[in-house]
């Protein structure tokens, strides 16, 4: 997801993308069972607003079936190159279209908008928030998934793992995006005219050094190798201090006894009034 160049802080392209594939498999238990939780009926249509990938626009059209339609949008160009090329791969028709989810025309009669990480990077998450509500049909359902990195801890504690989550919020807050606007999240949504609202914290938590827990252990250095450019264009660390963090934060990653969590993820689903 990239909704505007000068607000998203997080590397796009192709090395964005796979990171994003990390971060994909690692959320995947815990969205699919969300998904479930609120239900996609065959023949739903459905909208991933900030798609990435494609990684959970290809579950809705999964769910969805041969008679729904799954439409996702986001801003990078290259993100949707290759979310095309894995569609037509695992023979799945979803639409994808290059839109800035603060800006465009989303559509409108959406059975279902989900979307996960988009808010967090928005200066104007409330403008986006009322957009959401206007692309879904009366009844339709909004699924939020976003994070709050005052929730995130390493045990035991370490310092680079401190100084990645500092250097994460301090970028984030310079380019006016909040890093913790998980807790936020309801109250978003209520104000935008949605009611019904459910919500529930998870957090994926990396230990061992293969498999899925690797994966959510791999996520900090990752995370923290694609925002780089940002954090030094915004003043919050130098080449030489990120270079030494990331290395240990990789270090980390490969040590079986270190708890090293992703930040604490709010989900919000709720409904447009009939």
């Amino acid at each position: 997801m990239q909704p505007s160049s000068s607000s998203y802080i997080i590397r796009g392209g192709l090395s964005g993308r796979e990171r994003l594939r990390v971060i994909s498999r690692v959320m995947r238990p815990t969205t699919l069972a969300l998904l479930d939780r609120v239900g996609v009926r065959e023949g739903a249509r459905c909208l991933d607003a900030g798609c990435g990938g494609g990684d959970v626009a290809l579950e809705l059209a999964a769910r969805a079936g041969s008679t729904g339609h799954v439409v996702g949008v986001d801003f990078d160009d290259e993100k949707l190159a290759t979310a095309r090329t894995e569609a037509v791969a695992a023979g799945s028709s979803i639409e994808y279209r290059r839109a800035d989810v603060a800006t465009d025309d989303l559509g409108a009669g959406f059975d279902l908008v989900y979307t996960r990480f988009l808010l967090t990077h928005l200066r104007d998450p409330a403008g986006t928030c009322e957009r959401l509500h206007r692309a879904l049909r009366p009844g339709g359902a909004v699924i939020v998934e976003d994070i709050d990195f005052s929730g995130s801890f390493s045990h035991p504690d370490h310092p680079a793992y401190r100084r990645y989550c500092d250097v994460y919020v301090a970028t984030g807050r310079a380019r006016g995006a909040d890093p913790n606007i998980g807790p936020r999240l309801p109250a978003l949504l209520r104000d935008a005219g949605f009611e019904q609202m459910q919500v529930s914290v998870v957090q994926p938590v990396g230990v061992a050094s293969e498999g899925l827990e690797g994966d959510a252990k791999l996520g900090c250095a990752l995370t923290l190798e694609n925002i780089a450019d940002a954090a030094i264009a915004a003043g919050v660390a130098q080449r030489e201090e990120l270079d030494r963090v990331t290395d240990e934060l990789y270090r980390l990653a490969a040590d079986a006894v270190t708890l090293l969590s992703f930040p604490r993820m709010v989900q919000v689903w709720a409904r447009r009034p009939a």
